[in-house]
């Protein structure tokens, strides 16, 4: 059988990185052709992905096979914990319905960001029940599911409050994402990092902005949506480069994802802003944290600083 797509030169081995497509313009072949191009060998898909693809979602699940790319995780389940009678209901038939496309497209995690609605209870028993129920959910089909924190959640906001829930629901397939961007936005202190299990992280997403602070919650949800920038563009550098080191100390060794929506990235060639990303993962992994740039034939990035 033909090869789809020609291998990777071992000079782009930047396999513990990988590009969300929200950061990319055009078709969903477009982007993972530019993300190729680019070096990257993972993908972080959303759900729009595939029932936006103009052929259909089996197409769209064909298109990120042939490309050669491994599927990082997949998103976005949002307001499924704290709710109750029909409103329960019916996240948890879309809770099932987001499954059978993660599970379809091969992605291994699904990400569940915490509840922003005003119908969602601050109850945190019933939200690890509500966890633990989708957690059993996702186990059958294989699939792990990542819960994050977002910065303007209504009861869950910070890392460390959604590291609560996931130890409280104990679950095997239950674990914590860990985003940059929500936890400078927080000004959570990185030294909680420490506190985390390693084996219960199941996804990084990185990201930066450009303005020291953010005052509001309504600046923060326009930052998060319209303004971030990759690791390293951005003014906290130091920061992100922290929570890696933080990450790396701990014996984290899964993956880390650019999750970077930018306004200006989509008004720009897809392989413009790829190799931005490149860039960005050639800075994380070298200057960072000092992994060599494998030799033909040698093992990943991750293998080299072990």
């Amino acid at each position: 059988m033909k090869e789809l797509v020609a291998p990777l030169p071992p000079q782009l081995n930047i396999a513990d990185f990988g590009m969300d497509t929200i950061s990319l313009s055009g078709t969903l072949p477009d982007k993972l052709a530019a993300m190729r191009r680019a070096g990257f060998s993972q993908v972080m898909l959303s759900a729009r992905d595939l029932t936006g693809h103009a052929e259909g979602v089996d197409a769209a699940i064909e298109a990120v096979r042939a490309s050669g790319l491994r599927v990082t995780g997949f998103q976005v389940l949002r307001d499924f914990e704290g709710l109750s009678g029909r409103l329960h209901s019916y996240k948890v038939d879309i809770a099932k319905a987001m499954l059978r496309m993660c599970h379809g497209v091969g992605a291994p995690v699904l990400l569940v960001c915490s509840s922003t609605s005003a119908h969602a209870t601050e109850d945190r028993e019933a939200m690890v029940r509500d966890l633990r129920k989708l957690a059993m959910l996702a186990l059958p089909l294989g699939i792990k599911v990542a819960y994050e924190g977002l910065s303007w959640g209504r009861t869950i906001f910070e890392y460390t409050a959604a590291w609560d829930l996931v130890s409280r629901a104990d679950m095997p397939n239950l674990g914590l994402c860990l985003d940059s961007f929500h936890a400078l936005a927080t000004r959570t202190a990185p030294e909680f990092i420490d506190d985390l299990d390693p084996q219960r992280i199941f996804l990084v997403q990185l990201a930066d902005y450009m303005w020291n602070e953010i005052r509001t919650v309504e600046e923060r949800i326009t930052t998060a949506r319209h303004f971030r920038v990759f690791p390293g563009e951005g003014v906290h550098s130091d920061a992100v480069a922290d929570i890696v080191l933080r990450l790396d100390r701990l014996g984290y060794r899964g993956d880390y994802s650019f999750e970077v929506f930018n306004d200006d990235y989509l008004q720009i060639p897809p392989d413009t802003v790829a190799q931005r990303a490149r860039d960005c993962a050639v800075w994380l992994g070298e200057d960072v944290l000092h992994r060599s740039v494998p030799l033909p034939g040698s093992l990943r990035l991750r293998a080299v600083a072990a």
